[in-house]
């Protein structure tokens, strides 16, 4: 097993419900302004059942939905059958499968996902998705901070280190961000999160108007 998928699995008749239950722009609208304003090409690495990769397709995007988890990815398919989302089994450090793709993305998305890797994997990770965007492209992450739940494997990561790592490997620092746990169970136990932007080197492409 990926160390850092332990617990999901056992979970995940209640996180695909929980998953589907939560807003996109709640859970999103300090970092939503990051998004590419036309429609492009987005990459969701953990993307859980696919909830964030459907409403960005419904807003024209092209997403690669990336979930190691069998039992949150398959879910997400049925539920998420958008020919605009192109689901794959990879995972972070090496992402392997999407870097075979050879592809460059004009927005990367990692919710919940940077603290479940060690130091070793985040400084081997960083890289490796950066040089996955586009030029100009957006890289959001958010960073969990308090009580780990049972079962998970989970790191203290501080953003700091991240803006660090991300800066190292060539991309701007565009937002920093500490919020509040958008459900009560997590707030009342003291959980907060920092969100983080960066921005790659250069001008995004110019893109062709898309048909009304």
């Amino acid at each position: 097993m990926i160390p850092g998928i332990r617990g999901y699995a056992e979970q995940a008749t209640e996180l695909v419900r929980f998953y589907e239950e939560m807003p996109f722009v709640a859970k999103h609208r300090t970092e939503l302004h990051l998004m590419p304003k036309t429609p492009g090409a987005i990459l969701d690495i953990g993307a859980g059942t696919g909830a964030d990769a459907a409403w960005l397709a419904g807003q024209g995007h092209r997403v690669v939905a990336v979930e190691p988890t069998a039992e949150l990815r398959e879910p997400g398919r049925a539920l998420h059958p958008s020919p605009a989302i192109e689901w794959l089994d990879d995972s972070l450090p090496a992402l392997a499968a999407v870097c075979a793709l050879g592809r460059r993305f004009d927005a990367i998305m990692m919710t919940a996902v940077w603290m479940h890797l060690d130091e070793a994997e985040r400084r081997q990770a960083m890289p490796i998705v950066a040089a996955l965007l586009a030029p100009g492209g957006a890289l959001v992450l958010s960073l969990r901070h308090g009580p780990v739940p049972a079962g998970r494997r989970m790191f203290d990561v501080r953003g700091e280190e991240t803006i660090a790592l991300a800066t190292g490997s060539g991309l701007k620092p565009v937002l920093e961000a500490e919020v509040e746990s958008i459900q009560a169970v997590n707030r009342a136990a003291g959980v907060t999160w920092t969100l983080l932007g960066f921005r790659a080197p250069g001008d995004a492409a110019p893109r062709a108007p898309t048909a009304p």
